[in-house]
């Protein structure tokens, strides 16, 4: 892909950015290979996405590309976790909580020419209630089953029961969502990249292609995997997917209707798994940025003239175990007896950027509802032998699944973050037989249907409430967690329906307590994930929800 110098009345100013900076600027350096003067803004990402349709997605890099082109009904604040309007300039709900109603934002346009109306968006919300076969597959409708519930037709027994009831379009600008409950989940699960909005014509020509296969087996619907029939209101409209090259092109969109207009005439996120090959692509002047910056490489990159800011602690790495996996891990010495081998504080000793902490609990303690009396399990290797022992447990092995090719936010080095815990484990008698995984699809799919006895995932807020942690992981039975607990479910049954916020504060911290007495998995650390730039950009607003605007992006 080309990476085109920027317009002649910046091209002075960049150059000379370059000439004081030991690092040279792709954005004027590969001008001659493109004849052209376009701007085009490259980003080194972590993974490929695993969809470019956003409700089909679970993760950051996969949000990350759809964001630029793809608009909810809610935001946040840039740079925060505030709730601010979206396509939605104004919202309300009931005193119930059960309905929703939306005050859409005139003038909006969809890429296809298409305008915005009340009717679409229910439109879009009836699609997603109404998917069936390999759709109702966590795989692809994860965020949908976690917001809403099931669907309109329930295939299988371990599906949760619909709580999206249905949409209303009174007139052109308005649209009322109505659920059965209210739940915590609300208003802040509308501003969730998954439930963006596309156009009437996107989803005709997405009605006629379907996904298939299950398990760890799953091949996303084709229109997903290409450019051609998506259109969004997004300042950006996505135009390729060169899966052979890793990365995806998009094109500012001339008659978007928001105030931040795209700052870059291109947008390219190009997917470099290695971290070390990251930086040096920025040092070389091969891209312009790139995400989760290696601890070590900060001061390097700041003292070379690079910007490096840091977003907010909002995110918690963890330990899973899958308990139906195998027996062993069901009981509860054994769970204490992992907690116990690992050394979590080395973790953040060694692989985490300053500002790094050892997590005690599943929500970070920037969350409302952290609890100071949680049971801790320190690292103690001779208690985690002597709990081994009295479970009879002394010849455990376990399969523990971890990623490549990618960085989290969470994780800055997976591959290094596993070999220390394995050696933990190892050192009170565990065997640890690993599984390397590619994060997509192959590695969602195994840990999310269960297929792991131990993994490493974790989590960076969607929005600012401690049921999008909690409540995502433990507030009914989940494949990859295995385990049948009618306390915790009928407690986070409980705070999710809780409209009180103070309320709900208490039973957060009450269900902290809990889940860590029961231990269903190890929670690690939080982390404060750096992002680059080169010196030559004007950066956008980066977000601890890593929710960055890229239409904020311009050169100097």
């Amino acid at each position: 892909m080309r990476i085109a110098r920027p317009r002649a009345a910046r091209m002075f100013v960049a150059a000379l950015a370059i000439g004081l900076i030991a690092s040279g600027c792709a954005s004027d350096r590969d001008n001659e290979e493109s004849g052209g003067d376009s701007e085009v803004f490259v980003f080194g990402a972590a993974g490929d996405p695993a969809a470019l349709d956003p409700a089909l997605g679970s993760d950051g890099e996969t949000f990350r590309v759809t964001r630029q082109a793809f608009e909810t009904l809610l935001e946040h604040e840039p740079g925060g976790t505030e709730l601010v309007p979206g396509l939605a300039r104004e919202w309300s709900s009931n005193e119930e909580g059960t309905e929703w109603t939306f005050q859409l934002q005139e003038g909006v346009t969809f890429h296809d020419g298409e305008a915005l109306t009340g009717e679409v968006v229910c439109q879009n919300f009836d699609r997603w209630y109404n998917w069936a076969g390999t759709y109702q597959n966590t795989t692809l409708s994860y965020y949908y089953q976690t917001v809403f519930g099931g669907f309109a037709e329930n295939e299988s027994e371990d599906t949760p029961e619909p709580n999206y009831v249905g949409c209303e379009a009174p007139d052109e600008l308005t649209a009322t969502i109505t659920v059965a409950e209210p739940s915590a989940n609300y208003p802040g699960g509308f501003s969730l990249q998954a439930f963006a909005m596309h156009s009437p014509k996107s989803l005709e020509a997405y009605a006629a292609d379907n996904p298939s296969g299950e398990g760890e087996d799953i091949t996303f619907p084709a229109y997903s995997q290409e450019a051609g029939d998506l259109a969004g209101t997004g300042p950006f409209r996505i135009t390729e997917w060169n899966k052979g090259n890793g990365e995806v092109t998009l094109e500012a969109f001339d008659d978007y209707w928001g105030e931040t207009k795209p700052g870059v005439d291109e947008l390219v996120f190009r997917t470099i798994p290695e971290e070390s090959a990251r930086r040096q692509a920025l040092q070389a002047g091969d891209i312009h940025g790139f995400d989760l910056v290696a601890p070590a490489d900060v001061r390097t990159l700041e003292d070379e003239g690079f910007q490096v800011p840091v977003r907010g602690v909002f995110n918690i790495l963890y330990l899973g175990i899958t308990q139906d996996k195998q027996p062993a891990l069901a009981e509860l010495p054994v769970r204490q007896a992992i907690a116990h081998a690992l050394d979590r504080q080395n973790i953040v000793d060694t692989q985490l950027p300053e500002g790094g902490v050892q997590a005690t609990q599943f929500i970070p303690d920037t969350v409302a509802g952290y609890s100071e009396n949680v049971q801790t399990y320190e690292h103690d290797p001779e208690l985690a032998q002597q709990l081994l022992a009295e479970a009879g447990a002394e010849d455990l092995t376990v399969e523990f699944c971890y990623p490549t090719e990618v960085t989290r936010p969470y994780m800055p080095a997976p591959a290094d973050i596993y070999e220390l815990l394995r050696a933990d484990l190892e050192a009170v008698g565990v065997t640890v037989e690993p599984r390397p995984l590619t994060w997509n699809p192959d590695y969602q799919e195994a840990t999310r249907s269960g297929g792991c006895d131990i993994y490493l995932l974790g989590w960076t807020g969607d929005f600012n409430e401690a049921y999008n942690f909690l409540g995502t992981w433990f507030d009914g039975y989940q494949q990859e967690w295995g385990f049948e607990n009618e306390e915790i479910f009928d407690l986070l049954t409980e705070v999710r329906q809780e409209p009180d916020v103070a309320a709900r504060e208490a039973l957060y911290q009450e269900a902290n307590e809990a889940i860590m007495e029961f231990l269903p998995g190890v929670p690690i650390s939080s982390s404060p994930p750096s992002i680059a730039f080169s010196p030559d950009v004007n950066p956008p607003t980066v977000s601890p929800l890593t929710q960055e605007n890229f239409a904020e992006v311009s050169f100097k």
